[in-house]
């Protein structure tokens, strides 16, 4: 069984779309509702049908695992079967192009970078992820330093701005996105600032950066996590998080913004 096998027959449990997250995304696309847009990496398609709630139409892009069986539909939706480097829609085929924590999983990413271009028709392409470094820095890191493990053969933000604007010939920015303390999408970092929850099985089993995790590393982490929140060493160290309105963990937006970069001009031999 695979790991998104496993994962998707519970995921929708405590991964709703953020609504945060939906509204970002809208906005950083810089398109009109009613545009036609790609999800790469749709998982359970709960950012897909967020957005075509939010007025675009949508197509789902899911390789056929757990997640894709436990899809649901929407109108304005069609689902499609395939993966991030190699998409099943045709050349400048749709307007825009998002992507939500997915990146980590796909297997070559600069290829899906060159997918999304090449299905845009406008270049309009969204990409929410994460940056390890800046969740090295965190309490989690103390506990859960798997977590980031799991995925340090992901570029960092600098290198997967400089992939999106290569492939895409425009300018190319990225933000931060602060987590708030009441994400509904519970992902690794989400309950930074609700340190219990991280003890609950069924919470964790809906992380793909937990269910990677060695056994033995795991519970051990658990363990201790557990006697300091019971001894009260998680509070007294860690006071200062419990005040927080929000909490960067390194998830951050990288989009493109459609100003085509211009060629470089060179001289001589």
């Amino acid at each position: 069984m695979t790991l998104f096998d496993m994962i998707g027959k519970t995921y929708d449990d405590t991964r709703q779309a953020g609504d945060r997250i939906v509204a970002r995304l809208s906005q950083l696309l810089n398109l009109p509702l009613g545009s036609e847009i790609a999800d790469i990496g749709a998982g359970t398609g709960n950012y897909s049908i967020a957005l075509a709630d939010a007025g675009f139409r949508v197509r789902a892009i899911e390789p056929p695992n757990g997640m894709r069986r436990q899809a649901r539909q929407r109108e304005e939706m069609e689902w499609l079967t395939g993966v991030a480097e190699h998409i099943p829609l045709t050349d400048a085929s749709v307007d825009g192009v998002v992507s939500t924590l997915a990146v980590c999983h796909f297997a070559n990413i600069q290829e899906a970078i060159a997918e999304m271009v090449r299905i845009s028709c406008t270049k309009s392409i969204v990409i929410f992820t994460f940056d390890c470094d800046p969740g090295k820095l965190t309490w989690l890191y103390e506990y859960f330093p798997f977590l980031w493990e799991a995925f340090e053969h992901m570029p960092s933000t600098t290198q997967l701005v400089r992939m999106l604007r290569d492939a895409a010939s425009c300018k190319t920015d990225v933000e931060a996105f602060p987590l708030p303390p009441d994400l509904k999408d519970n992902f690794a970092a989400a309950s930074w600032r609700h340190p219990q929850r991280y003890l609950d099985e069924k919470y964790r089993a809906n992380i793909s950066s937990f269910r990677k995790a060695e056994p033995d590393a795991l519970n051990q982490s658990i363990r201790k996590l557990a006697e300091d929140l019971a001894s009260g060493a998680w509070y007294e160290r860690y006071e200062s998080v419990m005040h927080l309105l929000a909490f960067d963990a390194g998830y951050r937006f990288v989009f493109t913004s459609r100003e085509e970069i211009p060629t470089m001009a060179f001289s001589g031999s």
